[in-house]
């Protein structure tokens, strides 16, 4: 039996939430562009907040973070590539079987869903993420460029860690017809 409460009254709005991806895959490319148009050639830093926060342009090889980075291995971009498509299809494939109530859940997979692809067709088209956004504090500590692809996998994975702790019992798929725990 269902709960009436875990369902959207409206089946519109069930694709409400995944409209993340297409917003989040627009902003992404945009900002990517404008990135490479004014902090590419000739190479400079926008300071935003001195001392804090810059606009300063990298090519990452590598995932999140310049891992894989230095990493120089015939096989990787297909390997990262192959993994983008899987993490995507995993997705696709969990948002369809989540309780359609789930709003945050689903909000959260389609954002994750828009950055993974925006760093996927970066990847497929230039061979590298191009990477813009630099935080640091003062010169002690610098975290590695990112993007707002990057930004929007990290709050998608945080609001998916948010609606799990939220709904901790309600964690159920729906599986040939039937929700099973």
């Amino acid at each position: 039996m269902k709960n009436p409460k875990s369902e959207i009254r409206n089946p519109k709005l069930k694709w409400l939430w995944f409209l993340a991806a297409p917003v989040v895959l627009l902003l992404d490319y945009l900002t990517k562009i404008w990135a490479m148009s004014a902090l590419k050639k000739p190479y400079r830093s926008v300071e935003v907040i001195p001392g804090y926060f810059n606009f300063s342009y990298t090519e990452n090889t590598g995932v999140a973070f310049g891992i894989l980075d230095s990493a120089q291995y015939a096989w990787k971009p297909y390997a990262l590539a192959a993994l983008a498509v899987a993490a995507v299809a995993a997705i696709i494939v969990y948002y369809h079987k989540s309780p359609s109530g789930r709003k945050l859940l689903r909000f959260a997979l389609g954002l994750t869903t828009g950055g993974i692809i925006g760093n996927l067709g970066d990847r497929i088209f230039r061979g590298y993420v191009v990477d813009f956004i630099e935080w640091h504090i003062r010169d002690s500590f610098y975290w590695p460029n990112f993007n707002v692809a990057d930004a929007a996998i990290s709050v998608g994975i945080a609001l998916l860690i948010i609606d799990t702790i939220k709904n901790p019992d309600k964690e159920k798929l729906k599986i040939s017809g039937e929700e099973q725990a």
